[in-house]
């Protein structure tokens, strides 16, 4: 998908796209040794730590420590994509959690406690992060090694700021629940609109290095929409 040549890149929102379990009997470390998968901190065993779930060893079944070369898609078994299954990653955070949340590792070993403090921090980090159009864009974009400097938004394009301009205002001006919800409409319908053609940049970009300065995925500015849940910069 990246590797074609790439071509005209589209215009978006203004802008050209430029750039517990209980334990088991520890197992015999000395019958796996000269196997070159990590081994397990608690019983020295490496019986493929990083197949199954990835968190336990499958012999003493000991939480192990975070993979660091784990992204936030594989984490929580997305599509490396700018398109997101919000449902499913719900799900997977209530999954991972279950597992992997400090309260169920009260009565575990020090070390194992530490390791559910991190892995459930890098959860909801990772939540957190796929979950806003956003921040899952500008961290697609950062596994690829490009990095959007703060304050790129400042040559939004004129029409869609004084567009947003007047639906703060009308926010403001706003008396009754109807009304509200009125903006509310407008607000998502823009969203929504603005995210689709962000993920079509996504899709038809052959190289992310064309993506260096892509600047809708920062617009509109958090200071400028409209405060909605579910926004694309929340």
């Amino acid at each position: 998908m990246w590797g074609g040549r790439v071509g005209a890149l589209p215009r978006v929102g203004g802008f050209w796209l430029t750039g517990v379990l209980g334990r088991k009997p520890s197992c015999n470390a000395a019958s796996l040794k000269g196997n070159n998968s990590p081994q397990c901190w608690n019983c020295g065993g490496s019986g493929n730590l990083i197949e199954g779930d990835g968190f336990f060893c499958p012999q003493c079944r000991a939480l192990q420590p975070p993979d660091p070369t784990r992204d936030h898609f594989s984490l929580m078994d997305c599509n490396r994509s700018f398109r997101v299954d919000t449902a499913k990653l719900q799900h997977r955070y209530q999954q991972l959690q279950r597992l992997v949340h400090p309260d169920f590792f009260s009565q575990r070993s020090q070390t194992e406690k530490d390791f559910s403090e991190k892995h459930s921090t890098l959860v909801n980090d990772a939540y957190k992060t796929l979950l806003a159009p956003l921040s899952r864009g500008l961290y697609l974009l950062k596994l690829h090694g490009v990095e959007i400097p703060e304050g790129t938004d400042n040559k939004m394009d004129r029409q869609f700021l004084m567009e947003i301009m007047d639906i703060n205002e009308k926010l403001a001006e706003a008396q009754t629940e109807a009304a509200m919800k009125e903006i509310e409409c407008i607000v998502r319908a823009k969203q929504k609109e603005l995210t689709d053609s962000v993920s079509r940049a996504f899709e038809q970009a052959s190289d992310y290095c064309f993506l260096g300065c892509l600047s809708p995925l920062r617009t509109p500015s958090r200071n400028r929409w409209p405060k909605v849940p579910g926004a694309i910069g929340s």
